[in-house]
């Protein structure tokens, strides 16, 4: 393509053909990073309640609450609780879909009927 002598009158000409060639190196490269499979993220990874309570937004005593009432899926080893990433993602989704909102009142009545009371002392 370049010739030994260029003369200012060929400039053009070769840098046209230039541009041609890059713009044709860029598409191959687009197209060989578009036919490469993206390497996915391992989420089956147990995360502490730390991190659960970072990931979610929400306070321990809300996700001790959660995984008692909620369902989150929460594995124990000795002392320890544990959630994996991925199942937690599955949980929100399908919290997400299955669960209409409840209005402050019966989300009140949900509460108090969970709630156990004393038994009032019988009189004589």
């Amino acid at each position: 393509m370049l010739k030994e002598n260029l003369t200012f009158n060929d400039l053009p000409e070769v840098v046209g053909k230039l541009c041609e060639r890059i713009e044709s190196l860029e598409n191959a490269l687009k197209d060989n990073f578009a036919k490469q499979v993206p390497v996915k993220e391992n989420l089956h990874v147990p995360m502490t309640v730390e991190e659960v309570c970072s990931y979610l937004g929400i306070s321990k005593s809300s996700f001790y609450y959660k995984a008692k009432h909620g369902g989150i899926p929460v594995i124990k080893q000795g002392k320890h609780l544990f959630v994996y990433r991925d199942e937690l993602d599955k949980w929100l989704e399908t919290g997400r879909k299955s669960q209409v909102p409840l209005s402050f009142e019966e989300e009140h009545e949900q509460m108090l009927a969970a709630t156990r009371h004393k038994a009032k002392p019988r009189e004589l």
